[in-house]
């Protein structure tokens, strides 16, 4: 059975889980109208099944190579991206002055979550294009947009991210790369930056770096860095791709998984770039694609989730032991846990979509609170979520799914990376009970007092299952007040489990939603009972963890840890 887009599934999210309808009641969105939206899922979903669908496997067992300096694209991904760029998907968000869409992030979501279930390893490219694209929006100067937001758009030129070095992972600030001035207004970029996503291919006609590194005068640490252009080729005059800059792929890495996608090691030599946004402000700027960037890792996994889950449905259907295996309980189990998490987890994405675009479209500071507040729950739950739905994809085939023919096991290795991409998450995790709740939890316990208040609206319908998911959020914004009281060292200690346990509650909520949406006695009813009856659970033991503090992880030293 071959990969099928999840359409009818979003659209059902974004009709009655994720309202969609106040976004497109905004004079910006104004033209998201419901036949809009049928179309552009449809034929997404109909590009994603018949197009982009078919490439995953060869990508998987015939990677990206690196020949005489210049890397080459997996068998049918150069056709596979020409669709992708020719339907407008590359630019459905970004401004249409340049070319684009000028639609809701929400759907770009949607389209995303298609893309990444199809193939994940492709799906990359035009993400990390999406992220340089708004990075450019907000902070280049109208020249730099004007010559290169219309070709990142239209798919013509693809962009990457250049953060990571050697020496400086997560401590950007400790990068070395150096930018000089060459008189002339643009500069001299030299240094080594390793994991660049796509930092080749001959699927464009030019790659766009967007390259982090320090001015002369550039202060130490993460304030004294900047952010620069540096493409591939040098525009002309008009505007095509000239004359080699002095940059060059060193190296492809050999990775677990996504092995479509060219891991680059990059090397500027002298390379000649342009400043983006102001001197020293580099980091600003790169976190407006990063943040981008979150939110759609998130629904990779989400997306490679659903692509695993389908595999296993139907090998749960086929394979015959005394009874098809779908009839053992545990086999159903896992499905209905997968089927469960995937849905919770999308619809936690699509409300942060859906929070930025009534942020953008309103101007109104809540909503803008509200996406910050969840951009690291959808990240690290959808990320989370898409590698333990891999992994029960491979347990649901038994020894089959250790067997690399069977397709199983690639979805678990390619999902593996989402959890790291964009920040660890447990950085993600961290900025949550941080930078996030720098307000005391205002934002969190809004959200929170949100679900119970709709909780209690559902006891007349479903009485049992709206009391436990009331009284999760109410643990939850308990445990949320007090969290804000701890110092820091304590807080980082039990981000991980305080974040698990929120996107427990916020799935269960939408789960509870969808069942009262499709009423009494439907399927969605009896999934929601799913979730809330075997996987809410979770929160509470999450909560403990969360509470416990850093002092107990440093009692153990460094010796004990070696014993």
């Amino acid at each position: 059975m071959p990969y099928r887009s999840p359409s009818a599934e979003i659209r059902f999210i974004l009709d009655h889980v994720v309202p969609l309808a106040p976004v497109s009641a905004t004079e910006l969105f104004a033209e998201a109208t419901p036949e809009t939206v049928e179309a552009i899922l449809t034929e997404a979903g109909r590009m994603c099944d018949e197009v982009i669908a078919p490439t995953n496997r060869d990508g998987d067992l015939t990677p990206a190579k690196l020949e005489n300096g210049v890397v080459r694209s997996s068998p049918g991904f150069k056709e596979a991206f020409a669709a992708i760029a020719e339907g407008g998907w590359v630019g459905m968000a970004a401004d249409p002055e340049y070319g684009g869409m000028g639609l809701p992030q929400a759907l770009n979501v949607a389209v995303n979550d298609m893309l990444s279930g199809a193939n994940l390893a492709l799906q990359l490219n035009p993400l990390l294009t999406q992220g340089q694209i708004e990075a450019l929006e907000h902070h280049a100067s109208d020249e730099l947009k004007e010559l290169y937001l219309p070709k990142l758009t239209s798919g013509e030129w693809s962009g990457t991210m250049n953060l990571t070095e050697p020496q400086a992972g997560s401590d950007v600030g400790a990068l070395r790369t150096k930018a000089e001035p060459n008189g002339d207004g643009t500069y001299a970029v030299t240094g080594q930056k390793i994991f660049i996503t796509w930092g080749d291919n001959d699927c464009v006609s030019n790659v766009c770096h967007l390259v982090l590194a320090r001015l002369p005068d550039g202060g130490a640490g993460t304030k004294g860095i900047s952010l620069f252009m540096v493409p591939k080729l040098i525009p002309d005059a008009n505007g095509n791709p000239g004359v080699a800059n002095s940059l060059k792929v060193v190296s492809l890495e050999h990775k677990l998984g996504i092995h479509g996608s060219p891991t680059c090691v990059m090397s500027f030599e002298g390379a000649t770039g342009w400043l983006v946004g102001e001197p020293h402000k580099g980091m600003a700027a790169m976190f407006t694609m990063m943040n981008n960037a979150r939110l759609n890792v998130g629904v990779q996994g989400i997306g490679v989730a659903e692509a695993a889950y389908q595999k296993a449905l139907e090998y749960a259907q086929e394979r015959v032991q005394f009874t098809p295996i779908i009839e053992h309980a545990d086999v159903r189990r896992m499905l209905a846990t997968m089927k469960a998490d995937i849905f919770a987890a999308r619809s936690v994405a699509l409300a942060c979509a859906v929070a930025l675009d009534m942020g953008r479209a309103t101007g109104e500071a809540d909503w803008s609170a509200r996406a910050a507040l969840l951009t690291p729950i959808a990240k690290a739950f959808g990320t989370d979520m898409g590698i333990w739905a891999a992994g029960e994809g491979v347990q649901v085939h038994g020894g089959m799914g250790f067997i690399e023919e069977t397709g199983a096991a690639q979805y678990l290795r390619d999902a593996r990376i989402t959890a790291i991409y964009e920040g660890t998450n447990g950085i993600q995790a961290m900025d949550l009970v941080g930078r996030k709740m720098m307000d005391g939890g205002k934002v969190a316990c809004a959200l929170l007092q949100e679900v119970e208040d709709e909780a209690k609206s559902a006891r007349e319908v479903l009485p049992e299952l709206a009391e436990d998911v009331w009284a999760a959020a109410e643990t939850l914004r308990e445990a949320t007040e007090e969290m804000v009281t701890k110092d820091m060292q304590d807080r980082f200690a039990g981000a991980v489990p305080y974040l698990k346990a929120f996107a427990r509650v916020l799935g269960a909520h939408f789960h509870l939603r969808a069942a009262i949406a499709a009423g009494s006695g439907s399927a969605r009813e009896r999934l929601a009972a799913v979730y809330i009856r075997r996987l809410l659970p979770q929160y509470a033991s999450a909560l403990v963890e969360a509470q416990q503090g850093a002092d107990g992880l440093y009692a153990l030293s460094v010796e004990d840890l070696g014993a």
